[in-house]
């Protein structure tokens, strides 16, 4: 069990360094983003860019997940080149069609999405979706064949080729938010284009022999609506703002969402590393074992990380934006925790992939998006921001309530609910009463919260929730993989 904590904790740094990168770039620029660009541009610029990762997961039609679900089956270097390229060139030509109609309907599009006309914003984020949906393929193709090394390298040029156009554009050229979104997807353009020719070569290209399209298609395509209506819960709640709120309660919502910097990339290390490493273990029994071990964790380094954005998250704002965003501390908490509730949600996801019924997370990823649509008519007017980030949370509860219905009698994994529960009324008590009882503001404040979250982790200890030696085993391993890594 150590041994799969290890490989999931190593291939999840490895995966995500350029993330803890841009992460920490971010920190360091969000404070010259908030003062080049208004809360309404921010908002036009983050709507546009959760609206091309959407529209991404519909261009490439379930393939990415087909790729490494069927990857460890495919026998031999030259089916899985075959595989490789039957997936990329789907996709290639997919998303190159979308980018030509998408430039021809700019002015259109930009009215109906963004409620403004702006035909050059929307142009920026119709070139995204063909960088973003295509970089992303080559990505997958790194990940599932363990390289590392150059998954490393090309995603940290690209953060550092991202963030140095994004600035230049924006905060010395003042090209507002179409230089915010040009940034991001040239810079990704052009690490594509250096893959495609120095990294990938050998598995672009035509397919040689019968196409994979079909059972590939038959996997996949049920992810698609589910997939799209997950990730719609990330761009309803933003667009809805945009429309039913304004421009700058969107951007004030996009920049909270941002600050939730450590939660995004503990997930979403933990969604790239995860599945290769779920479906690669053979054996049924041993994968229940390990699926369960794994959620403990998960929710363990989860629910200590939302804690602090809790207890701690208004000094971050008001440390790392300018006064007219300071606002966005309301969300803040609920948007971690909402952004932890998701990694959750990616444990049962695997569960129906394993089982190959993949087709049961759709009724869940419905559920969720209803759910977060009514919350949001309902909240919004009420409390703003506030009220769609509380949103967004209910919504995962309900898509974790309805999957792990349909999916406990088809693979049942025997979660540690001994751990589980104390672990979530421990730190939810802690987080409730500091945010009630302590100050907010001041250094009074900041010393008190900080020793309410220092007592959680002792608190858990005494539960045992985690033992001090699982920590020490853990730490260890942690320690052997970034070695091994190393050399």
């Amino acid at each position: 069990m150590d041994s799969i904590l290890k490989r999931l904790a190593t291939s999840g740094m490895a995966f995500q360094a350029s993330s803890l990168l841009a992460g920490l770039l971010a920190l360091f620029t969000l404070p010259l983003y908030t003062r080049s660009l208004t809360a309404a541009e921010f908002g036009y610029a983050e709507t546009l860019l959760t609206l091309v990762i959407l529209t991404s997961i519909l261009l490439r039609a379930g393939l990415g997940e087909a790729f490494i679900r069927h990857w460890h089956e495919a026998g031999g270097d030259d089916a899985r080149r075959h595989l490789v390229r039957t997936t990329s060139g789907f996709v290639l030509i997919s998303s190159t069609v979308a980018l030509a109609v998408g430039i021809l309907l700019a002015e259109p599009l930009s009215e109906l999405v963004l409620g403004t006309s702006d035909a050059a914003l929307m142009s920026a984020g119709v070139f995204g979706i063909w960088a973003f949906t295509n970089l992303e393929m080559a990505y997958a193709l790194l990940r599932i064949s363990a390289r590392r090394r150059a998954y490393l390298i090309a995603s940290s040029i690209n953060v550092i080729l991202t963030v140095g156009l994004t600035v230049t554009l924006v905060v010395f050229l003042d090209e507002g938010a179409r230089g915010y979104v040009l940034g991001n997807y040239v810079a990704s353009s052009i690490v594509l284009v250096g893959l495609w020719a120095f990294v990938l070569r050998e598995h672009i290209g035509i397919p040689r022999g019968p196409l994979l399209l079909g059972p590939l298609l038959r996997y996949g395509a049920p992810t698609i609506p589910a997939d799209a209506a997950v990730f719609l819960l990330n761009v309803v709640d933003r667009a809805y703002l945009l429309r039913a709120d304004s421009p700058t309660a969107a951007g004030l919502y996009s920049v909270a969402v941002k600050l939730a910097t450590a939660v995004i990339i503990f997930v979403r290390a933990f969604q790239l590393a995860w599945p290769p490493l779920a479906y690669s273990i053979v054996d049924d029994q041993r994968a229940q074992q390990v699926y369960a071990r794994v959620t403990t964790a998960y929710m363990i380094v989860s629910s200590l990380l939302v804690a602090g954005f809790t207890l701690l998250g208004a000094w971050l704002v008001r440390l790392l934006t300018a006064p007219d965003f300071f606002a966005a501390n309301e969300a803040l908490p609920w948007l971690a925790l909402g952004w932890a509730l998701y990694g959750l949600y990616l444990v049962l996801v695997t569960i129906a992939g394993r089982a190959k019924v993949t087709v049961r997370t759709l009724p869940s990823a419905a559920a969720g998006l209803v759910v977060n649509f009514g919350l949001l008519i309902w909240l919004v007017p009420a409390l703003g921001v506030v009220g769609a980030a509380i949103s967004l949370c209910v919504a995962y509860v309900a898509m974790l309530g309805v999957l792990f219905v349909l999916t406990r009698n088809v693979f049942a994994v025997p979660f540690e609910w001994s751990r589980l529960v104390p672990l979530v009324v421990v730190v939810s008590t802690f987080s409730v009463a500091g945010e009630l009882l302590i100050a907010n503001d001041g250094l009074t404040g900041f010393v008190l919260r900080t020793l309410v979250l220092l007592a959680i982790a002792p608190a858990l200890v005494g539960l045992r929730v985690v033992t001090v030696g699982e920590l020490k085993q853990l730490l260890e391993a942690v320690r052997r993989g970034r070695a091994a890594e190393a050399g």
